[in-house]
């Protein structure tokens, strides 16, 4: 068994290495293929193009699931079995929607500053530090787990809050008697949106709450191992988030199809990128090395929200087509790198034809991983130890003396 089949646990003392050398080992870069942990909140199977939450298919929760049973699924270990039990739940996070008064106070400024994601960390730090959270080592399990839903349950309300603002609009108040999804466009635009709107929002949302150790899932979890405040938590992972390589890519490859504008512009605009060795946004995944179930999901969602609206229509067949011709031109010009579409491209097509502004996909991407965060971060907590890796120093060979060329002082 190799070091990236197997958790991590302890030293490894080697044969020939100093004492210090022992407590070390190499990794690839970005610590691909090394198990860092162990975690029973999920797992992706790239081999295969498969995800899952807990032990349900992620894709068979998101067309099955409405959102709430997933969050309760992530937090509790167990989806509602009754209806009592699932609006038990939803009447628990419900409560917990609206924006703390003294933090709507300086939501304008905040909104003045700064778009919605970089705005939501200000925010957040400041909703955090009204409700007083207080360091995961410091509090019971049913204390984090409150602080964990109201984190989860405020975010949306945040993002559009912050949304409106910048754009000079007043921000909604959330409603009790609409889902998650129906009431993030509820919030977003102030008028109750039509189903199939919701449904597709709410089938993306699902399906992007948690992925594996990702960059910000990662990060949250390293941060929650210093025994932090969920709070802090949360921020430091969206400032992972924010990251174009991360969660920024979806409203990216939509500006693919803006700058290509029809099929016959595909290999004109497409080639050069490849022979530059530019990164084309939404193909293209560290894990899958197949067809990512997300796309393949979203995909039919986008068909089925296109309909029989001629505009919208066109909009999902330009989409396949560029889909289609760019895989060809990677198959082409990048043999063996087996590149696939990836969760980002069809999330941008179906966010734009839900009326979803650019400036929000990553936000609204956030709205929905802020679970999957918390999930890790209440099961980092409670089983404990803090990640504390090591580097390899390739500087200058110390110790060197320091020049001497006038008096200290």
């Amino acid at each position: 068994m190799t070091i990236a089949e197997s958790p991590i646990r302890g030293s490894l003392d080697l044969p020939g290495q100093s004492a210090d050398a022992a407590t070390t080992i190499d990794v690839p870069p970005g610590l691909k293929g090394v198990i860092v942990s162990e975690t029973g909140v999920g797992d992706v199977r790239g081999e295969e193009g498969f995800y899952h939450y807990r032990q349900y298919s992620a894709i068979d929760l998101a067309e099955q699931r409405p959102l709430e049973d997933v969050w309760r699924l992530m937090i509790d270990g167990a989806l509602p079995s009754s209806a009592t039990q699932r609006q038990d739940f939803i009447a628990e996070v419900g409560r917990l929607r609206s924006i703390p008064l003294p933090i709507v106070d300086v939501l304008p400024a905040i909104a003045a500053a700064s778009e919605p994601l970089e705005g939501l960390r200000s925010a957040l730090s400041l909703a955090a530090a009204h409700r007083m959270l207080r360091p995961t080592i410091d509090i019971a399990p049913a204390r984090r787990r409150a602080d964990a839903l109201f984190l989860c349950a405020v975010t949306p309300t945040l993002l559009c809050a912050l949304h409106r603002l910048r754009r000079g609009m007043t921000p909604v108040e959330p409603r009790d008697d609409l889902c998650y999804a129906a009431n993030y466009l509820w919030m977003l635009h102030g008028t109750e949106p039509p189903a199939a709107h919701a449904d597709a929002v709410e089938q993306y949302l699902i399906s992007t709450i948690d992925h594996g150790f990702n960059a910000s899932t990662f990060t949250a979890r390293v941060v929650a191992s210093t025994g932090a405040d969920l709070g802090a938590c949360v921020v430091a992972a969206i400032g992972a988030l924010s990251g174009p390589l991360h969660g920024g890519a979806p409203s990216r490859a939509l500006a693919l199809l803006d700058e290509v504008r029809t099929p016959d512009r595909l290999d004109a605009v497409v080639r050069p990128m490849i022979e530059r060795g530019d990164k084309i946004m939404g193909f293209g995944h560290p894990v899958y090395k197949t067809d990512d179930p997300r796309s393949v999901m979203l995909k039919g969602v986008a068909r089925r929200l296109a309909g029989n609206d001629t505009a919208s229509g066109r909009f999902v067949a330009f989409a396949e087509a560029t889909e289609h011709r760019v895989l060809q031109l990677l198959d082409e010009m990048k043999p063996g790198r087996r590149l696939h579409t990836n969760v980002e491209f069809y999330a941008g097509v179906v966010m734009e034809l839900a009326g979803i502004p650019r400036e929000m996909f990553t936000p609204t991407f956030a709205s929905s991983r802020v679970i999957g965060w918390c999930a890790n971060i209440l099961e980092q907590a409670a089983d404990n130890k803090i990640i504390r890796p090591s580097a390899r120093y390739v500087g200058l060979q110390p110790p060197v003396p320091v020049p001497q060329f006038a008096d200290r002082h």
